[in-house]
């Protein structure tokens, strides 16, 4: 039942998601199974694979809830084969809920009171609508008749009893639910006001706001959540409750016409009426608000979390600026700013402050100081980490490279600090101040965004929305497949790759990752794949999940700096021998797959054509880095005012952040110009900005907008 509903929710074969499921639970990751599992699983991709494990889960939580529903209901002896029917058919956990009111126990209600005082069968002769005389009269011959009324009600507290009962019956019905709940979203209105109209807030643009629950953006849910947390708006759900209980009307009061003119019991009809709008509003209408809030609140937070992870995947796949040799900036306002120069491989040569506080002496002293260690290290580029007074620094580095061939970068450095204290600052550089520290990574971080970036808490980057709002589980989940992804689509350098990599690749944890580095540390530089296994903890299995992924560029085998797993060497020597050519050849670019027959090969070699595929791709393409192809950080020689920025001015601007409602980019000043979502389309519909921009892209942007006085700059993008 599983299989079948994923593979016809993703549009898959029953064999390909339970191979893909088999795998998952034999321990195997999902980079591994997406690379060196193609056969089995039909060549999926990633993304594909990882809907697949979220929809199982989804529905192994669902399975699991329904057997858990339907041995409940056992236990109260009420269980019928039209309620396994129902729960059987039930879609989701909300479905479930619906069911599970009948029979979940509950607080000491108006109608529970009723049935202790012996009213429940009055409520179903009333709900039935055959009777016949006066309700006044039914009430009290039933009391009459009836010995069960120990506190000796009166007729007015019998009825009153009643439709109490009847009001948590209709409340308590699952079939009404579900309607209700789509006809309140689809027609329904939220109307936001302010606590106080005069408290200033960063949500006073919500102070008075109605807005269709339909149309509702996903930013402006999560901000209107947070200033009704924080005591500034007040929220309501408006629902059309003329349509709903009309609906209600329409499915409890019986019809006695044939011609369904609506002719009704008229001894009951008032009553049942009653018990009808106060079953709404007052039991329905509050769970139905509560359900559409969550359900909005989690549609926001799904969305969010989306948004961050693609934003966190492409500042993960920046380009590397490489071969360069940098001068890391830890600027400071207040105390003398610390430096580090790092060489092409990341290795720390030199590391110095300067003071810039005090006299003009002082400040020409930091200048020609950084001057001379742009001379003696041959520095190519200034990586400047950001902060909120930047742009004065900006002035000064400009001002030391005028006449010279460096450039400068400005780098996020959001986290760095906290990098600097933590254990993988201290393991990878003890004999430097954690200062110091903070400008190696910003270094470091200009040089490979992945080996930096992977150091810190992706929340502290600054590159979602509201996402410490966000339940920190899903959150963390969601950011470490991402990192899972990325590692492993690029690979490690197993010679050089700090813990904080190695624990992401595939098969490894963090036992493990440390085993790596300690070896490293006793035997020196690994020299082939195979010497993975003499590492403690890595045996057969986790070197067939790790190997392919792990790169060791000092083997003398070459295809071990290339993603071709080692079980595979065997297949890879033979389509070379196929070509005539030698594993030498790999890289001298010179290799022609144009004649190979992919089916000949696949059944000759007994391999199937995605992987064979793949190996070809990996001998013509031996080194690629997916993230070569990705745009670098932007590198400038002159800095840029608000002051100087004019309208219908084009620059050139990288993305730093996307959100639901646009992407900030920064264009050279300290503030971000923001590309709002109707700028990006050229008057064409646009779902969502990351279906136009990433984080990392390069683009010219115009101005379209500009308060300098607000530090606001709107823009759009100029085709090139």
């Amino acid at each position: 039942m599983i299989v079948n509903t994923i593979s016809k929710n993703l549009n898959l074969f029953d064999w390909q998601v339970e191979e893909v499921i088999n795998l998952i639970n034999k321990g195997y990751s999902i980079p591994y199974i997406v690379r060196y599992k193609k056969k089995e699983t039909g060549s999926l991709d990633d993304e594909t694979v990882r809907k697949l494990i979220e929809n199982y889960k989804r529905l192994k939580t669902l399975e699991k809830v329904k057997k858990e529903l339907i041995k409940s209901i056992k236990e109260q002896n009420k269980f019928s084969d039209e309620l396994d029917k129902k729960i059987s058919n039930a879609k989701n956990l909300r479905n479930l809920n619906d069911i599970n009111r009948l029979f979940s126990p509950k607080d000491r209600t108006k109608g529970a009171i009723a049935k202790e005082n012996g009213l429940e069968d009055l409520a179903m002769i009333i709900l039935e609508q055959k009777i016949e005389a006066p309700i006044f009269e039914v009430v009290k011959e039933y009391l009459s008749k009836n010995n069960n009324n120990p506190n000796k009600l009166t007729v007015e507290k019998a009825i009153l009893g009643s439709i109490d009962i009847i009001t948590e019956v209709i409340a308590d019905n699952p079939e009404f639910r579900p309607l209700i709940r789509k006809i309140s979203y689809e027609d329904g209105e939220i109307i936001v006001k302010a606590t106080d109209k005069n408290a200033e807030s960063p949500y006073e643009m919500y102070y008075e706001h109605n807005e269709k629950l339909i149309d509702m953006a996903n930013h402006r849910i999560l901000a209107i959540n947070r200033g009704e947390e924080e005591g500034f708006l007040k929220v309501k759900i408006k629902t059309p409750e003329n349509e709903i209980i009309s609906y209600l009307n329409r499915h409890i009061l019986i019809d006695k016409s044939k011609d369904y003119s609506e002719i009704y019991n008229k001894f009951t009809k008032d009553l049942l009426k009653e018990a009808i709008l106060s079953s709404y509003r007052d039991l329905i209408a509050p769970s139905i608000e509560k359900d559409i809030r969550n359900c909005l609140t989690k549609k926001a937070i799904n969305s969010s979390i989306n948004t961050f992870s693609k934003n966190l995947e492409n500042l993960l796949m920046r380009g590397p600026i490489r071969d360069k040799i940098v001068l890391g900036w830890n600027p400071s306002t207040y105390s003398s700013s610390k430096l580090a120069i790092v060489d092409e491989t990341g290795d720390v040569l030199a590391t110095d402050q300067i003071n810039l506080i005090g006299s003009q002496n002082h400040l020409d002293e930091a200048k020609n100081k950084v001057l001379n260690l742009i001379n003696k290290y041959n520095i190519d580029i200034i990586a400047l980490g950001s902060i909120y007074d930047s742009k004065k620094f900006e002035n000064i580095i400009s001002d030391i490279i005028k006449n010279t061939d460096v450039k400068y970068a400005i780098v996020n450095q959001a986290g760095a600090s906290d990098y600097s204290k933590s254990i993988f600052g201290l393991m990878e550089l003890p004999d430097f101040e954690n200062q110091y520290r903070v400008a190696i990574s910003i270094a470091r971080r200009l040089q490979d965004p992945l080996s930096e970036f992977v150091k810190v808490d992706p929340k502290s980057i600054g590159i979602g929305q509201y996402q410490h709002d966000i339940d920190e589980k899903y959150l963390t989940e969601s950011l470490k497949n991402v990192i899972e992804k990325v590692v492993n689509d690029v690979g490690v350098d197993v010679n050089s790759a700090s813990i904080s990599l190695l624990v992401y690749v595939s098969g490894l944890d963090s036992a493990i990752a440390n085993n790596v580095i300690k070896y490293r540390e006793e035997n020196g530089v690994f020299t082939s794949r195979n010497e993975l296994l003499k590492v403690e903890g890595i045996d057969d299995n986790i070197f067939d999940q790790c190997a392919g992924f792990l790169k060791v560029f000092s083997s003398d085998n070459l295809l071990d700096v290339t993603r071709i797993h080692p079980k595979y060497y065997g297949a890879t020597f033979k389509i070379l021998k196929e070509l005539g050519c030698k594993v030498d050849d790999i890289f001298s670019g010179n290799l022609s797959f144009d004649n190979l027959n992919l089916k000949k090969l696949a059944k000759q070699f007994d391999i199937d054509e995605g992987t064979l595929m793949y190996i070809i791709i990996q001998l013509k393409y031996p080194l690629r880095d997916p993230r070569d192809q990705r745009s670098q950080t932007i590198l400038r020689s002159h800095t840029l005012s608000m002051e100087k920025l004019k309208k219908g001015m084009i620059l050139d601007g990288s993305v730093r952040n996307v959100v639901d409602f646009g992407a900030f980019v920064d264009i050279g000043v300290y503030n971000d110009g923001l590309i709002h979502i109707s700028n990006m389309g050229n008057g064409k519909f646009v779902n969502h900005p990351t279906d136009i921009l990433n984080v990392g892209d390069i683009l010219k942007v115009q101005i379209i907008e500009l308060d300098i006085e607000r530090n606001r700059i709107q823009l759009t993008i100029v085709d090139d």
